[in-house]
């Protein structure tokens, strides 16, 4: 991609879940959205106003029915990667801890994946990127 060329900038905080197994939670993209069928961190978009934290604590909530607390949430690194329609920047966060059980609540597939088995599951170009770094920080 040109990068001289202006795309709208899309800020998506996602969240990397590890389970006491130490088991990372992957969402598959529910038919209908785009990039149906990959897998990925579950996310959201950030909206006007919100700061990163309390974007993820909410859509960790909408999406999986689990409440986190800003203390357990730990930035872990970001991607930034441009798709054709626009650029994406993903800051990563980790939580071990948090209330709640994990409950699919958009009709997507869940599953907990071992570290060793990220790279089986398709996923979105920018968040391929992540899996290496995970190897090296987790």
């Amino acid at each position: 991609m040109d990068q001289n060329v202006k795309l709208p900038l899309l800020v998506v905080v996602a969240c990397v879940l590890v389970d006491t197994d130490g088991k990372i939670l992957l969402a598959q993209r529910p038919k209908g959205r785009s990039m149906a069928g990959l897998w990925e961190f579950p996310g959201g978009k950030l909206e006007r106003g919100e700061t990163p934290e309390a974007c993820i604590i909410r859509e960790l909530h909408e999406e999986l029915g689990i409440v986190a607390k800003p203390a357990c949430l730990a930035p872990l690194t970001f991607a930034s990667h441009a798709y054709e329609d626009f650029h994406l920047l993903m800051p990563l966060y980790v939580a071990r801890r948090w209330d709640g059980l994990v409950t699919p609540r958009e009709g997507q597939q869940l599953a907990w994946v071992p570290l060793n088995e990220l790279r089986t599951y398709k996923m979105p170009p920018a968040d391929e990127p992540l899996v290496a770094m995970l190897f090296d920080l987790l």
